[in-house]
């Protein structure tokens, strides 16, 4: 099998340029605001064949996880600062307004957290890694007696996806509110 998105084969150093000419043209397409990430559009503009883009990339998905691949590891650098924080609660409301703005200003971004099938081996090693930080984060929190015993990382993400769904069919300005509610709701029944 060839090397996917976030595979950590070593590439020839042909390969190596092709690969990255691919992920600038399809930033430089998003940023444009061209959020279709056509493989074959893609191609034609890298100066590659459909052939190199699909040996890289086998789907949009995978092309959009490496796209992502920063962003998430700045979410796990956030996730593990505030499980390192002093105050367990202000950390996990930091890094949940700091994955929902994320996730409001990429929804590409927010697909690969929302995403539970395939991933690539670079999205599934930082899913991990992101999971294991706010496991940290949560069992910090759950000594406050902030949190249910019973929620896991994994809830968090899904709920977060949510609450960034919510904000984004309605106003922005309800963001705070929702992220209010999302940590009320992650209290134990009284």
């Amino acid at each position: 099998m060839t090397p996917g998105a976030g595979q950590e084969k070593e590439l020839r150093a042909d390969a190596a340029r092709n690969r990255a000419r691919i992920l600038q043209v399809a930033r430089a397409r998003l940023a444009a605001g061209d959020n279709s990430l056509q493989l074959n559009a893609v191609a034609r503009l890298a100066g590659v064949g459909v052939g190199t883009v699909y040996r890289h990339f086998p789907n949009r998905h995978a092309l959009v996880e490496a796209l992502s691949a920063e962003r998430l590891r700045e979410l796990v650098d956030e996730a593990q600062a505030a499980a390192s924080a002093d105050d367990p609660l202000a950390g996990l409301r930091r890094l949940l307004g700091f994955a929902l703005d994320r996730m409001l200003d990429d929804p590409d971004f927010a697909a690969v957290l929302e995403s539970a099938g395939e991933t690539g081996a670079q999205t599934s090693d930082l899913k991990a890694e992101l999971d294991g930080a706010v496991t940290g984060l949560l069992d910090g929190v759950r000594l406050t007696g902030a949190v249910r015993s019973s929620v896991e990382a994994d809830d968090v993400r899904r709920l977060l996806c949510g609450v960034a769904h919510a904000v984004r069919s309605g106003s922005g300005e309800v963001k705070d509110l929702y992220l209010d509610v999302l940590l009320q709701g992650l209290r134990p029944p009284r």
